[in-house]
């Protein structure tokens, strides 16, 4: 049997690594053919931005996310060492601004940087003016993947094709969106400050924004290849992660 070149990600490595000691791998921190990611959402989309394009397995930490029997760690790294396993592309989403581009699996966010002070934009869809002002806390521009969290949160429901725009605590009776996931959203900031965040991005990858700055946001020509991604999404370990909140 083949020995795959892995790199691993996200927290409590030592007992990923014991999983993987009897199995046909090579844990790796460069040029790696699979990337585990051990945890929630958030070692996935870190593992994305750190390795992109290269198929990630996500794995739920089962000290910290209680799983169903059907999807224990042990069966899924045996069916990925077996070659078992199909990749399902994920749609991302690039943000523009000047020179700078960020890039997203869940969502792009434009976010007031004082809590205090709204910022007020203007959005086009496809070169059409769709709002000539909107004051509030930002915008959440968000993939079907990326649904399920802030954009969830704002809107209280999921899309599963496009790009759904969510209008964070507008004062305008704005609202939210699901356009085709070829549409062009361009975003001008009428007052500030503001800043541009993609997915848990760490401080250093936010862009900050200023009166006049413009953000381009649009369907990424990149795509992030996920395996097993039905089991990381399956709605009864969901639930018993939802039964026992202590665990994670």
């Amino acid at each position: 049997m083949k020995t795959l070149r892995v790199a691993i990600c996200g927290r409590n490595l030592g007992a990923l690594r014991r999983l993987l000691a009897n199995l046909p791998v090579s844990v790796v921190t460069s040029r790696p053919e699979i990337v585990i990611s051990y945890g929630g959402d958030g070692a996935l989309l870190g593992a994305e931005r750190d390795f992109p394009g290269i198929p990630k397995l996500p794995l739920r930490d089962s000290g910290r996310n209680p799983q169903c029997p059907a999807h224990g760690e042990k069966k899924f790294l045996d069916l990925l060492v077996r070659g078992k396993l199909t990749p399902a592309p994920l749609l991302k989403l690039e943000a523009v601004c000047g020179e700078q581009t960020l890039t997203a699996v869940n969502d792009i966010v434009l976010h007031n940087r004082v809590t205090t002070s709204a910022i007020r934009y203007r959005i086009w869809l496809d070169d059409e003016l769709y709002a000539n002002r909107i004051v509030g806390d930002g915008l959440v521009a968000a993939t079907p993947f990326g649904s399920t969290g802030y954009y969830r949160s704002i809107t209280h429901s999921l899309f599963k094709l496009g790009i759904g725009l969510a209008f964070n605590n507008s004062t305008e009776p704005t609202d939210h969106l699901v356009i085709r996931d070829e549409t062009v959203i361009r975003v001008e900031i009428l007052r500030g400050p503001a800043v541009l965040l993609a997915d848990n991005c760490p401080a250093s990858h936010t862009i900050h924004l200023k009166r006049h700055d413009t953000v381009i946001i649009r369907k990424s020509p990149q795509t992030a290849s996920v395996l097993g991604l039905d089991a990381f999404r399956c709605t009864a370990c969901a639930r018993l992660r939802q039964e026992n909140p202590d665990a994670s």
